[in-house]
Order: C-alpha cells, then sequence, then structure tokens
C-alpha cells in the first residue's frame, strides 16, 4: 500500500507529466534528423561570430563551422554512408547481439538463468541486476549490450516488471559509468587527459592512472543501495500502475525444470565456453603477448584485448550456444544457426534506423564546433564566478551534467574542459586528482538522461519489446529520479571523503 500511495503521489504525478511532454517528441530518428537541421541551422548563424573562448585541443579561438557551406554539404553527402558505417556503437551492438542470438535462441541462456535465479534470493534480484551492470564497465560497453537486455528477461521471468529491470541495470551501467571495483580502461583515459591540462601549471606533474580507484571502489555500494531503493520502491510500483506488459507478444522464457538433456547440454557448453576463456586468456600472460599495448598494459584502450571485447561476447556467446543446440535438438544444422543470428538481428532493425539518423547528428555536431562551444563557455563561466572551492567543485559537477546532455562521450567532454578547469582549481589549492573525481561524478550520474548518448535509443528499442507504447518520454521519467539521486549522493559522497581526507586512489591528493 505504501508503494502504492508514492507511485501515485506527487513524484508519480509529475514523472507522468514528463512522461506524457516527452513522449509528444517525434520518434528517436526522427528527433535526431530535426536536430541535425537545428545544428545547421545554427551553425550557419553562428559561423560569422568571433569568440574568445579557446579550444584546448588547438590552442586557438573556437570558430562555429557553417555545416550549410558549399564544401560542407558535399562533405555531408559524399560521407553519409562511411559516417553511418563507421559510427562505433552500430558495430558494438550488432556483433554481439550476433553472439547472443545464438546462445538464446539454443535456449543456452534460457537454461543459465534458471540455474542463476535458484541461486539468488528474489529480494536481491534488483541489486544483484545493479551490480553486475557497474562491474560490466570493465568490458567497456558490454553492459549495454548483454547486461540490461538480461536484466528485462530476469525480471519479466520472475513475475516482476521487465521495464523495472531494464531500468536498474541501465542506471547500474550508464549512471553508475565511472564506479567500479575493478579498474578499467576509462582510468588510464581520462588521466591521461588530467595529467595534461595539470602540466599547463606544473609541467613536472605526474597524475597516477588509478588516482580515483579507491573513491571508484567505495561509490559501489551506496550507488547500488539507492538504485536498489529507488526500482522496487518508486519505479516499479509505478510502472505496475501505469505500464502493463503486453505477455501475448512476449518471447517469454520457460521456467520449468530443466530435462537431464539440457542439463547435460549446459554442463558440457559451459565447460567448453570456460575452457575457451582460459585458453584465450592465457595467451596474455607473457609480457611479450600480441593481445598488449606497446607499454606491456592490458587494460588500456590502445591494447588489443580491449580493442578486442566486443568480438569476444561474440566468440564466447556462440560456442556454447552453438554446443548446447546442437546437444539438446535446437540446432540440426549450420542453417538453424544463422537462421538464429538472423532472429537476433530481425529485433534490431528499429535500432540501425535511428543508429543512421544518430550518426549523422553526431558527426555534424562535432564537426560544428558548437559542442566545444557549449562546454569551453560554461568552463570559462564558472571559473568568472570565483566561488569558494567547495562551491566550485559542486558548480563543476553540475557543469559536467549539463554539458554531458549535449557532448555524450566522456573522454571528449574532459579533452574540452579539462584543459580549463583543472589548471583553474589548482590555482584554488585543488588537486587534479580531485577534479578528476569530480568530473567523473557529473559525467556517470547523468548519463542516463541525455538521449544524445549513443546507446539511449537501444534501451528505448529494449523497452518496447515489452511495452510497445515506449518512447523517450517513458525512459527519461523512469530514469530521472535515478540520475537526480545519483548526482546528489555521489556530490555528497565525494564532499565526505574530502572533508574527512579519506585517499581517493593511488598516488592522489587533495591539494596541490
Amino acid at each position: 500500500m505504501a508503494n502504492e500511495q508514492i507511485a501515485s503521489g506527487k513524484l508519480g504525478r509529475i514523472l507522468d507529466g514528463i512522461e506524457r511532454v516527452g513522449n509528444k517528441l517525434p520518434d528517436p530518428a526522427m528527433l535526431f534528423l530535426i536536430l541535425l537541421f537545428a545544428v545547421w541551422g545554427l551553425s550557419a548563424l553562428l559561423s560569422g561570430v568571433s569568440f574568445e573562448a579557446i579550444d584546448p585541443r588547438t590552442s586557438s579561438p573556437i570558430e562555429v563551422k557553417n555545416l550549410l557551406s558549399a564544401d560542407a554539404l558535399t562533405h555531408f553527402l559524399t560521407s553519409m554512408v562511411t559516417t553511418f558505417t563507421a559510427f562505433a556503437p552500430l558495430g558494438v551492438v550488432l556483433v554481439a547481439m550476433l553472439g547472443v542470438g545464438v546462445a538464446e535462441n539454443s535456449g543456452f541462456i534460457n537454461t543459465a538463468l534458471k540455474k542463476m535465479l535458484k541461486v539468488t534470493p528474489l529480494k536481491f534480484l534488483t541489486p544483484a541486476v545493479v551490480l553486475v551492470g557497474i562491474i560490466s564497465h570493465t568490458a567497456t560497453d558490454a553492459g549495454y549490450v548483454v547486461v540490461i537486455p538480461l536484466a528485462g528477461v530476469i525480471f519479466f521471468t520472475v513475475g516482476r516488471h521487465p521495464l523495472a529491470g531494464i531500468a536498474a541495470a541501465f542506471a547500474g551501467v550508464s549512471g553508475g559509468f565511472c564506479a567500479n571495483f575493478i579498474p578499467s580502461g576509462i582510468d588510464p583515459l581520462l588521466q591521461s587527459f588530467t595529467q595534461s591540462a595539470a602540466q599547463i601549471v606544473d609541467p613536472d606533474i605526474q597524475i597516477n592512472p588509478l588516482n580515483n580507484w579507491f573513491f571508484a571502489a567505495s561509490s559501489c555500494i551506496p550507488i547500488v543501495l539507492v538504485i536498489w531503493y529507488l526500482t522496487d520502491k518508486v519505479l516499479e510500483p509505478r510502472l505496475n500502475r501505469t505500464h502493463k506488459v503486453n505477455t501475448e507478444e512476449v518471447d517469454v522464457p520457460s521456467m520449468e525444470e530443466s530435462t537431464p538433456k539440457e542439463e547435460k547440454a549446459f554442463r558440457v557448453a559451459s565447460l567448453v565456453m570456460l575452457a575457451a576463456i582460459i585458453g584465450f586468456f592465457s595467451l596474455t600472460i607473457s609480457e611479450t603477448s600480441t593481445l598488449r599495448d606497446a607499454n606491456g598494459s592490458l587494460t588500456s584502450f590502445s591494447a588489443p584485448l580491449m580493442q578486442s571485447i566486443v568480438p569476444l561476447i561474440f566468440i564466447f556467446f556462440v560456442i556454447p550456444g552453438v554446443v548446447y543446440g546442437y546437444m539438446t535438438g535446437t540446432f540440426k544444422n549450420s542453417s538453424d544457426v544463422v537462421q538464429a543470428m538472423s532472429k537476433s538481428m530481425s529485433g534490431m532493425a528499429h535500432y540501425i534506423v535511428m543508429a543512421f539518423f544518430c550518426a549523422q547528428f553526431v558527426a555534424a555536431f562535432s564537426a560544428s564546433n558548437l559542442g566545444a562551444l557549449i562546454a569551453v563557455e560554461g568552463a570559462s563561466g564558472l571559473q568568472a564566478m570565483n566561488l569558494p572551492a567547495e562551491v566550485t567543485v559542486i558548480g563543476m559537477i553540475m557543469l559536467v551534467a549539463f554539458v554531458n546532455l549535449f557532448v555524450g562521450s566522456s573522454s571528449a567532454k574532459w579533452a574540452l574542459i579539462g584543459p580549463v578547469l583543472v589548471p583553474m582549481l589548482m590555482q584554488l589549492n585543488i588537486s587534479p586528482d580531485l577534479s578528476q573525481a569530480a568530473y567523473r561524478v557529473g559525467d556517470s550520474s547523468s548519463n542516463i538522461i541525455t538521449p544524445l548518448m549513443p546507446y539511449f535509443p537501444l534501451v528505448v528499442v529494449y523497452c518496447q519489446r515489452y511495452v510497445k507504447n515506449i518512447g523517450i518520454g517513458t525512459l527519461i521519467s523512469m530514469m530521472l529520479p535515478f540520475s537526480l539521486c545519483l548526482l546528489a549522493l555521489w556530490s555528497s559522497w565525494l564532499l565526505i571523503y574530502w572533508s574527512i581526507g579519506l585517499p581517493l586512489g593511488l598516488g592522489a591528493s587533495y591539494t596541490y
């Protein structure tokens, strides 16, 4: 009863209003097309304006490029196809889903879910999903194409609302993007930009790649707790009231007891997959392994291992899927395997259309320099306010969250505003390590409410599998409480860390 009151109270009415307004927006594909036209128009209007803001990447004033010029339009036409095919999320999603499709349609994932649910108490299902989502960052974008859709299946299977599972996983994967117990490629990537920015003031300064690791690891537990509470006590009661699942159109996994043949096939398939994983990673042990980068690291973004994560997802889902399928009789020949892949691709048709328009918009927005202008002008405005140190750090978090609505890439944003904010905060005796931690908080907590994030339309597609009339407004209304609470919680957590002097990470400090 209390849950229903929460769902139908003032918060519920606000979220319902956001959903109604948001769903009046056009289809995401058309929204990206409209935004593309808007970028063209703004670029033409602002191309003749002189700005004093300096682009830290070129050390020259930012110039907005006119995308309606003859040269720009010619380039748009000649590069339209390659812009689409080179759109990174498209390849990530399709390649991974080919492998997942084999494992799903063979029945391997269904059996794996049955076994997982046997050992996971239902009352701890939500935190388990969120924690897996957070840990999935270690494998770059794997969480978006594996964890989030499977969370919907898991919740649906146990009789809970599947959109609640998708939202909880999305909040863990994307909202908790910079929290992780395990160091990942994002750590050295951000550190490289932080160090370059800090060397503007101190050419000899050195930043440890794991300078935020302790803070990121300790953030996991409070993040899991707040997402757990919001999912079970706020979101799911509201979804049960407002969004009924069309069970007749959903391909529901069977939760009947596995047959002896299925049990045997699962054991064999799992052992084969485990052997393949062990065999592959044994190739990384040697210091001269070709899977390491030039410095011998396995976790940097330039390491071949990290660049192979998506192909590995494909391989490590295909192998057990094929073994399981042939042993149970689900697959009788190679045509059945190909048909399983085709079935998984048929569900991606809407996403492919959205990705085409999204790719054109992202490329145009980047080429126009409008994103750079927003980021640098915002950082300069914060600097001009000359606020106390603590207030400045909170202002920086809010600025990053705002800029994230326009510039999705974590590294691209930090490359733009880091060279302005890091030196500025160093003058206030705030260390680059603390500045980077503040950046990570603002970046992660706002990921889940920006439709311009490349994977946002994909999550809409996942939701539409269960409720057909889901739109951008629905997903934003679902994720807004998570975003606001994560922003407040994580900012407070950073201030607590700062006030009592807990170590942020290896070699990190609070003061410069």
